[in-house]
C-alpha cells in the first residue's frame, strides 16, 4: 500500500508545472521524494494505493467558528451560516473561496475552518485528474490547534527569495514573508518566545538562524507531509466532496486496504477473524447436530419396519415397504383397500349417473380406467369432486375416466 504525497503549488497549475511529491509505503517514513509534471507522476493504480494533496501552508487562511443552535454539521445551510459568520475576516469574496471545516465530534465547541482560493484548487486538482491522478483526500501542510503545530514552535518555510515565517497564535496560524520588521512584529505581539523551537526547510536554514538568532533545527517538507496525512483533516468537503465520486471510491479502496494492512487494525482484525471462525464451527456443529438427528429418525422408521415385519430384511424405502406389507396383510385377511378394484368399482357406481354403461374396464396397479361412460363436462366435475371424499384421485380424459387413490405412487 504506496501513499504519493503531493504539494500543490502555490500558483494555479498547468501541463507544465511540476508538482513536488514524497512516496511512502508504510505512511510513516518517506521513501523517495522528487518533483514532476502531472502526467510523470508515478503511478499509483495498485490496490489501496492512495493519492494525497497537502495544501501549502501560505495558500490557507485559518479561523474560528462556533455554529448556532440548530445548525449541524450536515445542514443543506451550512455553508450560508458560515459565510455569514466569517464575512468580516475574509478578504475575497466568499463565492470566490472554498471552506473546510475541523473534523469534529462536538458541533457545539468552536472549530477551525480552513479557507483557500476555489479556482486555484479546483485547477490544481483538475490538472492531476486529467494525468489520471485521482486524488482521494486533500491535506493542509499546516494545522492550527493541534499536536503537528505547537505554540512554542515557529516555522521558516520556502525560498530564500520566498521565504515564509509561519507563527501559530490564538488567531490560528500567522503567515508573513521573512524580514526584519516582520520578525520584530511578531516579537512584540509575543508571538516568538525565546525558547520556542525554529523549524526550517533546507534552503533557509541560515535567514532562519541570522534573523531569529537561535538555532534552527531542519525539517523538510516531506517530513511534514507525513505529519500531516496522520491527521484526521480532509479538505474535499461542500462542493468538492459531491463532485467527488472516483475520489470517494478511492478512498473507500484505501480504508479497506489500510483495514487489512495497518498495524493499528491489527486487532480489529484479529476479532474478525475470531468471529468468522466462531460463526464457522458453530453452523459446522449444528449441521452435524441437524445429521445426526435425522439420521436417527431415519433409523427409527427402519426399526419399526423391521420390527413390525420381521420378513423384511433389507430396508431401501421404508414407507413403500411398510405400505406393500400392510397391503399384503389387508388381502390376506380379506380386508379390502384403497387400492383394491371392488372399493374403486364401488365408488364410481355411487356417483356415476343412472343407466348409464361401460363398454370397456382396465384396471392395473391400483388405477382403474372406464371407458364408454359418456360424461359431460358438468358430469365428469361432480364425479371428481365425489371421488375426492372418498380418497380417490378422479380425472376425464376423453371418454375415459380414470380413478385412483390420492396417496397412489
Amino acid at each position: 500500500m504506496t501513499k504519493l504525497i503531493i504539494k500543490l503549488p502555490t500558483q494555479v497549475a498547468t501541463a507544465t508545472t511540476e508538482f513536488a511529491y514524497a512516496l511512502s509505503t508504510d505512511g510513516v517514513s518517506v521513501d523517495r521524494h522528487a518533483s514532476a509534471v502531472a502526467n510523470l507522476l508515478p503511478p499509483n493504480s495498485g490496490a489501496g494505493d492512495e493519492v494525497i494533496a497537502m495544501v501549502p501552508a501560505r495558500a490557507l487562511s485559518w479561523h474560528q467558528a462556533q455554529l448556532p443552535q440548530g445548525i449541524s454539521m450536515t445542514s443543506p445551510r451550512l455553508r450560508p451560516v458560515l459565510v455569514g459568520l466569517l464575512e468580516e475576516y475574509l478578504l475575497d469574496d466568499a463565492d470566490n473561496l472554498h471552506f473546510a471545516l475541523e473534523p469534529i465530534k462536538e458541533p457545539a465547541l468552536p472549530f477551525w475552518v480552513a479557507v483557500c482560493d476555489k479556482a486555484w484548487l479546483r485547477t490544481c486538482l483538475s490538472t492531476l485528474e486529467s494525468a489520471k491522478c485521482q486524488v482521494s483526500r486533500i491535506v493542509p501542510e499546516l494545522v492550527p490547534g493541534q499536536a503537528q503545530m505547537t505554540p512554542t514552535t515557529i516555522y521558516l518555510l520556502g525560498e530564500p527569495d520566498m521565504a515564509d515565517l509561519v507563527v501559530p497564535d490564538e488567531g490560528g496560524i500567522t503567515i508573513m514573508p521573512l524580514s526584519v520588521g516582520a520578525v520584530s512584529l511578531a516579537r512584540n505581539l509575543g508571538n516568538l518566545p525565546p525558547d520556542a523551537d525554529l523549524m526550517a526547510d533546507p534552503a533557509v536554514v541560515e535567514m532562519a538562524e541570522q534573523h531569529l538568532q537561535r538555532r534552527a533545527t531542519l525539517q523538510t517538507w516531506d517530513q511534514r507531509a507525513i505529519r500531516a496525512i496522520e491527521t484526521n483533516w480532509d479538505l474535499a468537503q461542500f462542493d468538492l466532496a459531491n463532485s467527488g465520486g472516483k475520489r470517494a471510491m478511492k478512498r473507500l479502496s484505501t480504508g479497506w486496504s489500510d483495514f487489512l494492512q495497518s498495524p493499528q487494525w491489527r486487532a480489529a482484525r484479529w476479532g474478525s477473524l475470531m468471529l468468522v471462525f466462531a460463526n464457522l464451527v458453530g453452523l459446522n456443529a449444528w449441521a452435524l447436530h441437524e445429521k445426526n438427528a435425522l439420521a436417527s429418525k431415519r433409523q427409527a422408521i427402519r426399526s419399526v419396519l423391521t420390527q413390525t415385519f420381521p420378513a423384511v430384511q433389507t430396508v431401501v424405502d421404508a414407507p413403500v415397504q411398510m405400505e406393500r406389507e400392510v397391503a399384503v396383510l389387508r388381502r390376506g385377511g380379506g380386508e379390502l383397500s384403497p387400492r383394491d378394484l371392488e372399493v374403486l368399482l364401488g365408488a364410481v357406481s355411487e356417483l356415476t349417473p343412472i343407466n348409464r354403461t361401460v363398454s370397456h374396464i382396465e384396471f392395473a396397479a391400483g388405477e382403474v380406467r372406464f371407458q364408454g361412460l359418456g360424461l359431460n363436462g358438468e358430469e365428469g366435475s361432480a364425479i371428481t369432486t365425489g371421488l375426492s371424499s372418498h380418497g380417490l384421485i378422479g380425472r376425464v380424459d376423453g371418454d375415459i375416466l380414470i380413478v385412483k387413490p390420492m396417496d397412489a405412487r
